[in-house]
């Protein structure tokens, strides 16, 4: 490639070329055409000058110039900075690339003295081999052939392979659009503030100020020394440094950037809790679906079992899980982890036990009032607004604890005394009432449990059958009921109790074969309750009809919890040991669930709550995991009230309907 510019080895000297050429003396212009011939016609050369073309004299143009051929390209600039990151300053380059690239190809010869060119002739040395082998082999074969006539011809398989038979695979992945988000703020308002200061202003102030201290000074010596010793033991404490990295300030700061992150880690999930509607269900009708958002797990629960699920009643965002064991074998300290929607990531509160955790309630106007129950019998009352791990409230054996594990606690208001109250229930057959004094505990016996055969009267001498143990309870909601609760027992019998009566049941409904794990109340209709047992059933109940159950309903495994929804009367849901979650409308459906979605793979479900408010059920399980659910639209349908109608009375109509054709189908069924 030649070399551009000016170099001192390349010398060469020339003459300018003179402005005007002169015509040579024994030049001959060629003979003028024929007529007729001027397409055949010599070319006539004409000299044209451009009218800026330099003139120069005779002197001139035998003058010589010499010229510099260089290796230097004139077009590579001289003034290329880089950044030294050794001296931290923009130093010349010296060295530039002065080559020029003026044509270029990629050829397909080899030199054959490359190892490429002798792989190639080493390959058709082979091939050539090869094929004089094959060659060999066909003519000596024709020939055996025309001698003996039964010789094989030889394989020519090899012959037809093909060098080029590939195929290519490629793929084109979708690049995603990117988003770009905008925002338009307002500015802030402003406002322009003058004013002066003149020297009897300064003056002025300073009196003010000498005066408020001389004033202070006064009252410190005219007070006691009961009244000087306070003020400065306040002082002294509120002197005291703290240390930065504990600093109230900064713990709420970081609290703060703790739920930005978490907003920005799960925006998708918050997006989803808010606006997701599964659109399929409006092409399915009868059918549901549940969208898992968020899993609350944390390192010190996941050896323990969710024993416990409570939403607090004044913030619907926040709830109280509570961990344990139902294994006798394998208990250990108890937990309880106190979650918000807001960070799903850490739980707000900790709490920890000497023995496992089988219940937690929160007070419905107290809402920092926390009752636990543990697997020893002791029952604690925690105030989560302190922030200790210590509870206000603990019932030892002085004080009258249960023998037994508590499965359930529930506050109760006393709308008479005014005093805070919750009940228990055990598995040594008491269901007591605890009250809240100054300094202690005290409990109450509200009702001793004891075994009643179907068709018994209840009026029978207590001491006639054993005690019956409590596996669980739920208080009335109904305005004027409050005082009425239902018990089920480990024998598979369910009675309904009132405080007012200690001394016998008011109604017992016999028709589980085992143990009734749950039993819940309709949050609307006053008068039908759900029962779940250990018999793998779930069972709706007519408080007034206690022969047998209005409707049956078997989930071939075996149940963990079942829950009455807050927005209809005649929707519930429930879990199974297999991992899924069921969720019942009786209004659309009366025998087969809307939806029998899996949450967990390799995990029992042992409980479940639906939300107050939004429309999601907490779902946990043995392995200390809280998974929450979004149910989509078909799992929530309400009535519609119009003018004058009230939505209590068309739910509660809603239901009476669905009990009366369970009804009219069992005395179908007798009949025949």
């Amino acid at each position: 490639m030649p070399p551009i510019g000016t170099g001192k080895k390349g010398a060469k000297t020339t003459k300018k070329k003179p402005a005007e050429q002169t015509q040579p003396q024994d030049y001959v212009p060629p003979p003028p055409p024929m007529p007729g011939d001027e397409a055949f016609a010599m070319p006539i050369r004409e000299i044209v000058k451009p009218d800026n073309q330099l003139r120069l004299n005779e002197t001139e143009l035998g003058e010589e110039v010499a010229k510099m051929l260089t290796a230097n390209n004139p077009a590579a600039p001289k003034n290329i900075v880089r950044f030294n990151m050794k001296d931290k300053v923009f130093k010349l380059e010296p060295m530039v690339e002065q080559t020029v690239v003026h044509y270029a190809t990629d050829g397909w010869l080899l030199h054959k003295s490359s190892d490429e060119a002798k792989r190639q002739m080493d390959m058709e040395k082979m091939e050539q081999e090869a094929s004089a082998r094959f060659q060999a082999d066909i003519d000596r074969a024709s020939h055996e052939h025309k001698e003996h006539g039964d010789v094989e011809p030889p394989d020519d398989s090899r012959q037809l392979r093909n060098q080029f038979n590939f195929s290519e695979r490629a793929a084109q992945t979708l690049n995603y659009p990117l988003r770009e988000r905008e925002t338009f703020t307002e500015p802030p308002p402003t406002a322009t503030v003058s004013g002066t200061c003149t020297q009897w202003e300064i003056y002025d102030e300073y009196i003010k100020d000498l005066e408020r201290q001389r004033l202070e000074e006064g009252a410190k010596s005219k007070g006691t020394k009961k009244q000087q010793a306070a003020h400065g033991g306040a002082t002294t404490k509120a002197n005291e440094h703290i240390p930065t990295l504990q600093s109230p300030v900064l713990m709420h700061s970081l609290g703060t950037l703790d739920r930005m992150v978490n907003q920005n880690m799960y925006e998708e999930v918050a997006m989803d809790f808010k606006y997701w509607d599964d659109a399929s269900d409006a092409f399915r009708p009868g059918e549901g679906s549940l969208l898992p958002l968020w899993k609350f797990v944390s390192e010190k629960a996941k050896r323990r079992q969710v024993t416990s699920i409570c939403w607090n009643p004044l913030y619907d965002d926040m709830f109280a899980v509570g961990y344990g064991s139902y294994e006798f074998l394998k208990q250990a300290s108890g937990l309880i982890n106190i979650y918000s929607l807001k960070n799903p990531s850490h739980p707000e509160y900790t709490l920890h036990t000497e023995s496992g955790v089988m219940s937690v309630h929160f007070h419905p106007e107290y809402a920092n009032l926390l009752a636990v129950g543990c697997y020893d019998g002791t029952v604690l009352v925690y105030d989560v607004r302190l922030k200790k791990d210590e509870p206000i409230y603990q019932a030892s054996v002085r004080t009258g604890k249960h023998n037994d594990p508590v499965w359930q606690v529930y506050w109760q208001v006393d709308e008479a005394q005014k005093t805070l109250q919750f009940v228990s229930i055990s598995s040594d057959g008491n269901v007591n009432l605890w009250t809240l004094t100054k300094s202690e505990l005290i409990p109450e016996c509200l009702m001793k449990l004891r075994v009643v055969k179907a068709g018994e009267p209840t009026e029978e001498d207590p001491m006639a059958t054993g005690p019956a143990g409590g596996c669980c309870m739920d208080f009335c909601k109904m305005p004027g009921q409050e005082s009425i609760y239902m018990v089920g027992t480990e024998e598979g019998a369910i009675h309904r109790c009132s405080k007012a009566y200690s001394s016998q049941y008011l109604s017992t409904y016999v028709s589980h074969q085992l143990a009734v794990y749950a039993v819940h109340w309709n949050h609307i209709h006053p008068n039908m309750f759900l029962s779940s047992s250990a018999d793998w059933t779930i069972k709706l109940w007519d408080v007034h009809d206690s022969k047998a159950p209005v409707m049956n309903f078997d989930l071939n495994d075996s149940i963990g919890d079942v829950a009455w929804a807050p927005y209809s009367a005649t929707v519930f849901a429930a879990v199974t040991d297999d991992g899924r979650v069921h969720v019942f409308d009786l209004a659309q459906n009366k025998l087969l669930p809307l939806c029998s979605q899996k949450i967990v793979k390799k995990a029992k479900l042992t409980k479940l709550v639906f939300n107050p408010k939004h429309p999601i059920v907490l779902v946990g399980d043995d392995k200390g995991a809280v998974t929450s659910l979004k149910l989509s639209p078909n799992l929530r349908i309400t009535s519609k009230p119009e003018k004058g109608q009230k939505f209590e009375d068309l739910e509660t109509a809603k239901l009476d309907a669905v009990v009366e054709i369970a009804r009219k189908s069992d005395a179908d069924l007798a009949k025949h």
